[in-house]
This record gives C-alpha cells, sequence and structure tokens, in this order.
C-alpha cells in the first residue's frame, strides 16, 4: 500500500505542477492518468461504479466527485483533485491508496473567507491524523481506543477556526472517510463529525481514508444531474483534504505523504512511525 501511496503523491505532485488559469479540467485529467502510468500502477477511479476519468475535480462550489471535462479554469478558483491508484501484488491481489488536496489556481485566494476554509481543512486533516497517533499509541499500551478521535478532532478544529476568523464552515455529514486496502473502499465509515456512539476499535494494522470536506457555508449538498457531482445548496465553496494512513505499532505512517507525515504532523510534536 505504501507503493499505491507513492504513486497516489506523484499524481498530486504532477497536478499541482499543472494546474494554472487556462487549463481545462480535462487536461489535468490526462496529467493524472500520464502519472499513474509512470508509476506502473493502474486507477481505482477510471470506471469505479461508472466513474469515467482518473481523478475527480472539484470547482468552488462543488464539493466532491467533478468530472473532468471542458471547463477552463480560472485565476482564484478553489479546486479539489481526489485521486487514487492501485498495485497488484503477483498473486493477483490489488492494493489501494487515495489522497486529495485542495489548491488555489494562478495561487491567490480569491478572497479571505476561500484561504479561512483551504487552511481549516488542512489542518482538520493533520489534527485527526496526530490524534489517531495518539490514539495508536494509547492502543499500544493496551487501552481502549476508538475512532471517534477522527470526528472529534475535526469538529474541534472547525468550530475553533469559525469562531477566531468569524466565519461560517460547514462539516459534511453526508461524506465520509473510509477503509481501505484490497479495495479502495472498506469498512469502517471515518466520521467527520462526533457522535455519541462508540465507533470501532482502533487497531495496530487497520488502514483508514481520513478526509474531511468543509464549505464556507451550510453542509446541506446536492447532486447534479451528472449522477457524480456534489455541491452545496447555497452556492458557498467547499474543500477536501484527504491522506490514506496506516496505524502501526506505537503510531502511524502516512501512506499517501512522500515523508510519511513527518512536516503534517510536526506542529502536533508527533513524529511517524516508518513501515519496518
Amino acid at each position: 500500500m505504501r507503493e499505491a501511496g507513492l504513486v497516489v503523491a506523484d499524481i498530486h505532485a504532477a497536478l499541482r505542477e499543472a494546474v494554472r488559469p487556462g487549463t481545462t479540467t480535462a487536461e489535468l485529467d490526462a496529467v493524472s492518468a500520464a502519472a499513474i502510468e509512470r508509476g506502473g500502477a493502474r486507477s481505482n477511479f477510471l470506471g469505479y461504479e461508472g466513474y469515467p476519468a482518473t481523478v475527480c475535480v472539484s470547482v468552488n462550489d462543488e464539493v466532491v466527485h467533478g468530472i473532468p471535462g471542458e471547463r477552463v479554469l480560472e485565476a482564484g478558483d478553489l479546486v479539489t483533485f481526489d485521486c487514487g491508484a492501485y498495485v497488484t501484488d503477483d498473486d493477483g491481489t490489488q492494493w489501494h491508496g487515495d489522497a486529495a488536496f485542495t489548491t488555489v489556481v494562478g495561487g491567490r485566494y480569491a478572497s479571505e473567507a476561500d484561504r479561512v476554509l483551504d487552511t481549516t481543512t488542512r489542518e482538520a486533516l493533520w489534527a485527526a491524523i496526530a490524534a489517531v497517533a495518539r490514539a495508536a499509541a494509547g492502543e499500544a499500551r493496551g487501552r481502549d481506543e476508538r475512532l471517534n478521535v477522527v470526528g472529534d478532532s475535526v469538529e474541534r478544529v472547525v468550530a475553533e477556526a469559525s469562531l477566531r476568523e468569524g466565519v461560517p464552515l460547514g462539516i459534511l455529514e453526508d461524506y465520509v472517510g473510509h477503509g481501505i486496502g484490497t479495495a479502495m473502499h472498506m469498512d469502517p465509515d471515518v466520521l467527520n463529525y462526533s457522535v455519541k456512539r462508540r465507533g470501532p476499535r482502533l487497531r495496530t494494522g487497520m488502514v483508514i481514508a481520513i478526509e474531511p470536506m468543509l464549505t464556507a457555508g451550510g453542509p446541506e449538498v446536492r447532486e447534479l444531474d451528472d449522477g457524480w457531482t456534489v455541491v452545496t445548496e447555497d452556492g458557498s465553496r467547499a474543500a477536501q483534504w484527504e491522506h490514506t494512513v496506516a496505524i502501526v505499532p506505537g503510531g502511524v505512517w502516512v501512506l499517501t505523504a512522500p515523508d510519511g507525515g513527518f512536516e503534517g504532523l510536526a506542529p502536533h510534536g508527533i513524529e511517524p512511525r516508518p513501515l519496518v
């Protein structure tokens, strides 16, 4: 899965380099497809339940599952790229990676609200990963740790940012993270919000895709007639950040981050545990 995760990281790097004003979303799908081919992997998005591309490109009020096409990106557009890849063992077993990031076309946010939305979503992702790392350390000492730490962390970061910045921020509840391994989507669901019920127990060996999705308004969304693209009901912009995270003895290793998560976890005083 680390091999697949590094291919996904390469896709992200290629997309960051290619995205600019005047680029079409279809051209960026071609960039994604080329990166997957260079990595000797296969796309786990293309053909998934009929999805027609290797990457979801969601622009401005599109939250998730935007289909690449002839749309021309403009400076200030807030764009989320969500993509994945898998590699195959000699026995035919597939091993998957999945990650997403949001970026601003042209390098300058169109508004302060966009900056808050994007940075808060990324902060929520790493806070959740850090919480899982701490829980994994507790699990190694025999404590009963639960997956609820993800949603609790996301809610805390979002509430603090909304209060500090004086802007509304919504957490999507209809779309959540997931387990990942020999398939892209597996149990358990990884919620981005707090719930009272006890979630699944965190255990060494689990791999989960953590993916907070926020809006600069309300959390209500709807699906367009294409059967895929999800947009905000109030027209507010949206952002998504995601990594595939392995729970290893005493901590985590971020499979889709080239450095395993060192940079993202450093502000939280945590070092990832490299795979042995």
